[in-house]
């Protein structure tokens, strides 16, 4: 930044300055790492709403595309597809309703379930869905760092 300095003889008269062609970045660094932060926070909460309480384990991420569909199993045992709650004993017309594309395999099965379940519920759902004819089902865990 340059200043305009007045020489000593005109100390009457106000100097005029020249306008400042600097843009200033730093709030807008500041507003940008604002937003960074508000998404790195509520990013991991759209992927899914249904809260369950994944298991653990470490078997390696799986990407996610978009014609996948997601099955979670809350902590009471209710079932939801693509976070819309089914009713007891409609599974079967739930998992009609889905979109098979067409190559007719269907999309890809994101089946999510509590870790307090009962191991004879996860599968009770997997059976519907293979019944169904969905053969692609892929199970989410949280990830640990121990070995079982």
């Amino acid at each position: 930044m340059a200043m305009n300095l007045a020489s000593s003889g005109k100390s009457g008269r106000r100097s005029r300055r020249a306008p400042m062609a600097e843009i200033n970045v730093t709030p807008f660094v500041d507003v940008m790492l604002v937003l960074l932060i508000i998404f790195m926070v509520t990013a991991p909460l759209l992927a899914s709403g249904v809260p369950v309480e994944l298991p653990e384990s470490r078997a390696n991420p799986i990407d996610q595309t978009p014609d996948q569909v997601t099955i979670s199993i809350d902590p009471t045992g209710a079932i939801y597809v693509n976070d819309k709650r089914v009713e007891a004993g409609g599974l079967p017309d739930a998992l009609e309703g889905i979109d098979r594309g067409t190559d007719g395999k269907g999309p890809v099965i994101v089946l999510r379930g509590d870790r307090s379940l009962d191991y004879g519920r996860v599968m009770a759902v997997m059976g519907e869905l293979n019944r169904a004819g969905f053969t692609s089902i892929s199970l989410v865990t949280d990830s640990s760092v121990s070995p079982p």
